[in-house]
């Protein structure tokens, strides 16, 4: 009997390589939601602040509830929380 691979991968289904390829491209929505974190008050306290209940619930809440967040972290490599560095 003979296997068809596909893409060096068993059955056509996707290697973890190639999920974390897929995970790591930035998409123009990714950037503009990466800016609305940028502009977003709460976050901006919590990178300015570094205490208290902004950064409390950004740093809790930010990966699993705002999309925001979520592209901040991919777009910038850096929490939403973390301050920025110049």
């Amino acid at each position: 009997m003979t296997a068809i691979y596909s893409s060096g991968s068993l059955n056509g289904q996707k290697s973890s390589g190639d999920k974390k390829m897929a995970e790591k491209e930035i998409t123009e929505k990714d950037r503009e939601l990466a800016k609305q974190c940028l502009e977003c008050k709460v976050c901006n306290t919590a990178r300015k602040n570094q205490r208290g209940f902004a950064f409390w619930f950004v740093k809790w809440l930010e990966g699993g509830i705002c999309p925001a967040c979520k592209a901040h972290e991919k777009v910038y490599g850096r929490k939403a929380h973390e301050p920025i560095i110049e």
